[in-house]
C-alpha cells in the first residue's frame, strides 16, 4: 500500500479533454482523447520540446508548425523526432501521468503489513501531518489517496522510463536488450561455429594453431570490462562511421550506439561460443566421419551432411547460454555508452539505447526508496528472462536429441 498525492487530479486531465469526469477515467482515454488534454495541460513550449523527442502522430503534427518543423530537421543535429516513428496510445498516457497529474508517492507499505493492518499505515500518515507538519509541507492530508500497488506489473514492464517512480517502466531497457542480444547472436553465432569447425575439423595440428588454441581458452575467463575497454576503443572511436551509421546515411551522432554494444557482447561472448561448440562436435563419433569419407564424401560434405546435425544440440545450447550471460552484463555496457535515462526505444541498429542492467545499476544509485523498489522488480523480469533462455537451452537440446535417436 503507497500513499499518493497528485499534484493535479485526473478528473481535471479528464475535463481538459473535454469529457465528464463523473462517467470517464483517465486509463480509458484514447490516443486522441490523451493528447487534447496533453494540449490542454501543458505550456506550447514544452509540447514543442516533446514532439521534437517523438511526434505524436506520423502524418500530423500537434504542437509545431510544419514550416519550423522542417527548418529544425534541415538542421545540422535534427532532433529525433525528425527520423523516429510517433508515439502510441501507451506512451501519451505516461506523458500525461508525469507531466501533468504528476503522483507523488510519500509513504509506502509492505504487503504483510498493509494486509494485516493497513489501517495503521493510514493512521501513520495522518499522524505525521499532524505532529510534523514539516515533512510533508507542500501538501494536506485531505490530498493523500491510498492505492494498493504492485511495483512488478504489466504497466511496469510495457511503460518507457520516466523521471517519475510511479509511472516509470522498463519497455525501453527490455526493448534494448533485445537488440543487443539480437546483434551479439548475429555476430557470435556464425563466426564462433565457423571457428570451432575449421579448429576441429581442418586445422593441422601445428605450434600457431595451438597458440590460437590457448587464446580462445584464456579469453574465455577475462573479466566483462576488458571486452567493454576494446568495445570502446574498437567500436567507438575506430569503426565510428560504421557504427554511428554515417557510412550509410545521417543517423547517430557518435558511435555510442546498439551496434557497438551489440558486437562488444557479441565478441564477448565469442570464446564460449567457440570452446562449446568445439565440445560438440568432439562428442561425435569418429565412426561418422569415417564412413561419409568412405562413401566418397568430401571432409567439407562429411561434416556438413553427418557431423554438424548430430552436434546442432550442443552448440545451440552453448551459444543460448552465453548469449544469456551477454543479457546481464553491465560494465562493458557502461563504457560503450548505454544510456542511464532514455524515453525513446531504440528503432534501429544506430539508435541510443538502454539496457535492463544499465537500467538497474542506475535506479539502486538513487536515493528514493521507491527507485530501489523498482530496481527490484526490473531485477525479477531480468532474472525471467534469464530463466527462460536457460529453460529454452534445456528443451531444444532434448529436442533435438530426441529427434537424432
Amino acid at each position: 500500500m503507497v500513499a499518493v498525492v497528485n499534484q493535479n487530479d485526473p478528473e481535471t486531465v479528464v475535463a481538459a479533454a473535454g469529457l465528464d469526469p463523473t462517467t470517464t477515467v483517465l486509463g480509458d482515454l484514447s490516443k486522441d482523447e490523451l493528447v487534447t488534454a496533453l494540449q490542454g495541460s501543458v505550456s506550447s513550449g514544452v509540447g514543442r520540446r516533446l514532439e521534437r523527442d517523438q511526434r505524436f502522430y506520423a502524418d500530423r503534427l500537434v504542437f509545431e508548425s510544419q514550416a519550423k518543423w522542417d527548418e529544425v530537421c534541415a538542421s545540422d543535429e535534427p532532433p529525433a523526432g525528425c527520423t523516429g516513428g510517433a508515439r502510441d496510445r501507451g506512451n501519451i498516457l505516461t506523458l500525461v501521468e508525469q507531466r501533468v497529474v504528476q503522483p507523488d508517492i510519500i509513504a509506502g507499505e509492505g504487503l504483510i503489513p498493509s494486509v494485516l493492518n493497513g489501517q495503521a499505515f493510514r493512521d501513520r500518515i495522518e499522524d505525521e501531518f499532524i505532529n510534523v507538519p514539516e515533512k510533508y509541507p507542500d501538501y494536506t492530508f485531505e490530498q493523500v489517496r491510498f492505492q494498493w500497488r504492485a511495483w512488478l506489473s504489466w504497466r511496469f514492464v510495457t511503460s518507457p522510463s520516466s523521471s517519475t517512480p510511479e509511472i516509470a517502466g522498463i519497455s525501453t531497457a527490455i526493448l534494448g536488450s533485445l537488440w543487443l542480444v539480437l546483434i551479439a547472436a548475429l555476430f557470435a553465432v556464425p563466426v564462433g561455429v565457423g571457428a570451432a569447425i575449421y579448429l576441429e575439423e581442418f586445422a593441422r595440428p601445428n605450434r600457431l594453431n595451438d597458440i590460437l588454441q590457448t587464446n580462445i581458452n584464456n579469453l574465455a575467463g577475462v573479466p566483462s570490462i576488458i571486452y567493454g575497454m576494446l568495445g570502446l576503443a574498437v567500436f567507438v572511436r575506430v569503426l565510428e562511421p560504421i557504427t554511428s551509421g554515417s557510412l550509410f546515411g545521417d543517423f547517430a551522432p557518435n558511435g555510442r550506439t546498439v551496434m557497438s554494444a551489440g558486437l562488444t557482447l557479441g565478441v564477448m561472448s565469442l570464446p564460449v561460443v567457440i570452446i562449446s561448440s568445439q565440445e560438440a562436435l568432439r562428442a561425435v563419433p569418429s565412426s561418422l566421419r569415417q564412413a561419409g569419407m568412405g562413401l566418397g564424401a568430401t571432409r567439407w560434405q562429411t561434416v556438413r551432411s553427418q557431423v554438424l546435425p548430430v552436434a546442432v544440440p550442443g552448440i545451440m545450447t552453448g551459444t543460448i547460454l552465453a548469449v544469456a550471460r551477454a543479457i546481464g552484463e553491465t560494465a562493458p555496457l557502461i563504457l560503450v555508452g548505454a544510456a542511464g535515462f532514455i524515453t525513446v526505444a531504440p528503432s534501429d541498429p544506430f539508435s541510443q539505447f538502454t539496457a535492463l542492467p544499465i537500467q538497474i545499476f542506475q535506479w539502486t544509485s538513487l536515493p528514493q526508496p521507491e527507485w530501489r523498489n523498482l530496481a527490484s522488480a526490473a531485477s525479477l523480469v531480468l532474472l525471467i528472462l534469464l530463466l527462460a533462455l536457460n529453460a529454452a537451452a534445456v528443451i531444444l537440446r532434448n529436442r533435438y536429441s530426441r529427434r537424432l535417436t
